[in-house]
């Protein structure tokens, strides 16, 4: 829908007086109506553009809800029809003889020119039909951000909220949260933003995650990272570890001989479930190998052996 700055228009500040607006609607008419545009298309144009800044503006109703809400929101609740309804314009023309209700069906001129003359219901509706108004405009969409932790979104859970309304007031609504959402994932409360100020339909309130930080698992995406230590001699010769799952489970994995520092183990489908769809995310643990810092003399000894022996 195209902005229309009606001020503009009309080459008038935004507190003009009503006496400015009619002197400049006046002015500018006199020179664009036409009558004397020789068949000028544009001038036709800039002719439709003036008189619909001039309905709007002068009348203090609709120049209030103009100022309020902007060029948006006016044409959203108003037809043609209903800006000029009311209009005193054809009285402002017939001071200058452009007098006649018809736009399309004029009559000749005596210099073979086409007798212009103002009828808004057919100006502006080629149809010749009543134009209907448009639907109320939707209130304004809000938005609640929602901490939640890990293990609510492994499960799913419920959640009390608390938030001031478009009225001022404190509103409070409980909302199910589904298993995996994640950060950035929304829920929508269709009806629950801000009301309309023409009395349409309520924007909707987007419930959006915010994942807080775990002491032990790591989140990416739907993939859950967990770190587990071992000692070198566990990396050279291989073992078995215990592993923690976010519902409290113990998982068994096997360290095989010779595992890198850092490497990375895949535990299928023990992350975050999807929140669409079937299927979760993996668990995924990080070896990390420990080096001792001192060594007792036996020790010393032993890795010396080795050492001879090309380890």
């Amino acid at each position: 829908m195209a902005h229309k700055d009606y001020y503009k228009s009309l080459g008038i500040s935004k507190d003009a007086s009503a006496g400015d607006i009619k002197k400049a609607y006046r002015k500018l008419a006199l020179k664009f109506h036409p009558d004397h545009a020789s068949g000028d298309k544009a001038k036709e144009e800039k002719f439709k553009e003036i008189s619909e800044a001039y309905a709007v503006l002068s009348d203090a109703d609709k120049r209030k809800k103009y100022d309020t809400y902007g060029s948006e929101g006016f044409q959203q609740h108003f037809s043609q029809e209903d800006i000029f309804r009311g209009s005193n314009i054809e009285d402002i023309l017939r001071e200058f003889g452009f007098g006649g209700s018809s736009f399309s069906g004029g009559r000749k001129m005596g210099g073979g020119g086409r007798r212009f003359s103002f009828n808004p219901g057919s100006m502006f509706n080629s149809g010749g039909g009543r134009q209907q108004p448009a639907a109320p405009a939707k209130g304004s969409d809000m938005e609640y951000e929602l901490s939640l932790t890990l293990s609510d979104i492994l499960t799913g859970t419920s959640k009390t909220l608390s938030f001031k309304n478009p009225t001022g007031g404190t509103e409070t609504i409980t909302v199910k949260i589904p298993k995996g959402m994640i950060s950035g994932k929304k829920l929508r409360l269709a009806g629950r933003g801000q009301s309309s100020p023409y009395g349409g339909p309520s924007g909707d309130l987007y419930i959006k995650s915010r994942i807080l930080d775990d002491p032990n698992f790591k989140l990416k995406e739907f993939d859950l990272y967990l770190n587990r230590e071992i000692k070198l001699t566990d990396a050279l010769l291989g073992t078995q570890v215990s592993v923690p799952t976010l519902d409290g489970k113990q998982l068994s994995l096997k360290i095989p001989p010779g595992t890198k520092h850092k490497s990375k183990m895949r535990l299928a489908g023990n992350g975050i479930p999807h929140m669409k769809g079937g299927g979760a995310g993996d668990l995924y643990v990080e070896i990390h190998v420990t080096m001792p810092k001192k060594l007792n003399k036996k020790q010393k000894q032993l890795i010396e052996s080795l050492a001879g022996e090309g380890l």
